[in-house]
């Protein structure tokens, strides 16, 4: 029987579906792989740990790997290489390590959340989006946005430097006036007037419950995109459904990832729709 050995990276990860995802739709495929998580906060590491911890994943002979907050865009000066969509992010979410041992990241995050989007939110306007959060998951998620047809997208941070290099980034990529950034004291006024909110912060995770903002700004004319799936229904989704709000967790996103990821470490071709049926029963367990 075919092995591997792959993992994932990050911080506060106990919670995290990965493993049980992954090593479920491998044994369909007749495959014995292993899923381990290498949890920055329990091994007294940072964000600039993440590389170190590659290349001894790699030395131990790990297949691949998974990389989530806070190490996205940190790994990547220890990478061999980039995939052409990690290239244009800027940011990381799944390192596959090659029969030459080289390293290789890749970015399943934007396709994923345009999956999810797609299917879970058809037919929602896009014409004034705002968008909290410019990080490494922030940068795909703003990519699909923009690829999935928005007209303006707004970006708004607790780093306004992150913020305004993510959007220039964007322009140069998509064109002049698709993104620009705005100070954390306009959010009120642009969520009046905005027809969705994509959320790409850690608010909301298990180890970072609450909400981003006050459910005041929340109307029932915006849609609201959370990439938080653990837990799947964060304080945000609550309180956008109590005002009347259309909403779209991040199971989607994370199965959809999670299969484009799967693909490029076994090289078998996922069910997606087998994997969502896992991630419902995990969540209910």
């Amino acid at each position: 029987m075919t092995s591997y050995l792959v993992g994932l990276i990050g911080s506060g990860i106990g919670p995290s579906l990965s493993p049980a995802l992954h090593e479920r739709e491998a044994d369909h495929h007749g495959l014995r792989l292993v899923y381990r998580t290498l949890d920055l906060d329990q091994l007294g590491l940072g964000a600039g740990d993440v590389g170190e911890l590659v290349r001894t994943a790699r030395r131990l002979g790990y297949n691949g790997l998974n990389i989530t907050h806070p190490g996205k865009q940190t790994v990547i000066p220890h990478l061999d290489g980039l995939s052409e969509d990690a290239r244009a992010l800027g940011a990381v979410n799944t390192v596959v390590f090659g029969a030459d041992g080289r390293s290789c990241g890749h970015n399943t995050d934007w396709s994923g959340f345009t999956r999810s989007f797609t299917q879970g939110l058809e037919g929602a306007s896009t014409r004034r989006v705002v968008q909290l959060g410019a990080g490494g998951a922030g940068a795909a998620v703003a990519h699909a946005m923009l690829t999935l047809g928005a007209d303006r997208l707004t970006l708004v941070d607790s780093d306004p430097g992150r913020a305004s290099a993510l959007a220039a980034d964007l322009t140069a990529r998509f064109g002049a006036d698709r993104a620009c950034a705005a100070p954390r004291e306009e959010l009120a006024p642009l969520l009046a007037r905005a027809d969705g909110l994509v959320h790409a912060t850690p608010m909301g995770m298990a180890h970072h419950p609450g909400l981003p903002f006050s459910a005041e700004l929340l109307h029932p004319g915006l849609w609201i995109a959370d990439v938080v799936y653990r837990p799947l229904d964060t304080e945000l989704l609550r309180q956008g459904r109590a005002v009347g709000c259309r909403t779209l967790d991040g199971g989607g996103m994370a199965v959809h990832q999670a299969a484009h990821a799967f693909r490029l470490f076994t090289g078998c071709e996922p069910d997606p729709d087998r994997m969502l049926a896992h991630m419902a029963t995990l969540v209910a367990a």
